[in-house]
C-alpha cells in the first residue's frame, strides 16, 4: 500500500517561508560583502606585509561566507521556495574576493 503525501508548501504560506529563509541568508552575504568591500578597498604597501595578509585573510573569508551561503541554498527547502538569484550573487561576490585575493 503505496501512502500519499501531502503537499505542504502552500502557496499562502511562500511569502513567510520566503522571509524566514531569506533573512539569515541576506545577513551572511551582507557580512561577506563587508569583508569584500574592506579587503577590495585596502591598498597596503609593499613593506606593509602583516596588512597585506590580513587582506587575503578577510578576503577568504568572504570566500568561505559565499560557500556556505551556497550549502545552505542547496537544501531542498531553500530550492522549492527561493529564486534562482540567490546562486548568482555569491558566486560573482566569491569571484570578486578571489580575484582580490589574488592581486594583492
Amino acid at each position: 500500500m503505496r501512502l500519499r503525501r501531502e503537499n505542504i508548501d502552500l502557496p499562502e504560506d511562500q511569502g513567510c517561508l520566503q522571509w524566514v529563509l531569506g533573512v539569515p541568508l541576506g545577513l551572511i552575504y551582507a557580512f561577506a560583502v563587508y569583508c569584500c568591500y574592506l579587503a577590495w578597498t585596502s591598498w597596503p604597501s609593499p613593506r606593509d606585509d602583516p596588512l597585506r595578509s590580513d587582506m587575503q585573510y578577510l578576503a577568504y573569508f568572504s570566500i568561505t561566507l559565499c560557500a556556505i551561503g551556497l550549502l545552505l541554498t542547496l537544501t531542498p527547502v531553500f530550492r522549492r521556495t527561493m529564486g534562482k538569484w540567490w546562486y548568482i550573487l555569491p558566486l560573482l561576490l566569491a569571484g570578486i574576493a578571489y580575484v582580490r585575493s589574488i592581486t594583492l
